[in-house]
């Protein structure tokens, strides 16, 4: 049997709030919620790659933020993929697959290093723009 994980990465849409929230329901795009659904429908753990907070569990409560990975200079990048790298360590050993919904930034250090972890890791949706995303996601859905 092999266990899965599945990453998905922060928007920049979430609820206007000043008290935190669990981070399933912080992030309000459409595409985000999309990607939850889906990924919920596999009945695999997930977290959220958060620029500001890493690696998230989803009932974790938190505050909104206006931090992105995508105007961050490389070395920072490379500096919160080793953080999240180490959130991930301990539950890399049961892990053999996993799948991140996330864009090349969010990706671009982390992905190499699970492979040296030697995990199977799976971009689905790489390559495809956002109108793209969401029919795939939509595709992948139950009815």
């Amino acid at each position: 049997m092999s266990a899965e994980l599945y990453l998905i990465s922060c928007v920049k849409a979430k609820l206007p709030v000043s008290e935190p929230v669990r981070a399933r329901d912080l992030y309000i795009s459409p595409w985000f919620k999309r990607a939850r659904t889906y990924v919920e429908s596999t009945k695999q753990p997930w977290f959220i790659l958060s620029a500001k907070y890493r690696l998230v569990c989803p009932n974790t409560e938190i505050l909104p933020y206006a931090k992105t990975l995508n105007s961050m200079p490389k070395e920072r990048r490379c500096e919160w993929a080793n953080d999240v790298l180490t959130d991930l360590e301990l539950r890399i050993p049961e892990i053999d697959s996993i799948y991140i919904l996330a864009g090349q930034k969010y990706r671009e250090f982390l992905e190499p290093n699970l492979r040296k972890f030697g995990v199977n890791v799976y971009v689905p949706m790489a390559g495809l723009g956002i109108g793209r995303q969401l029919s795939w996601l939509n595709r992948q859905i139950p009815e």
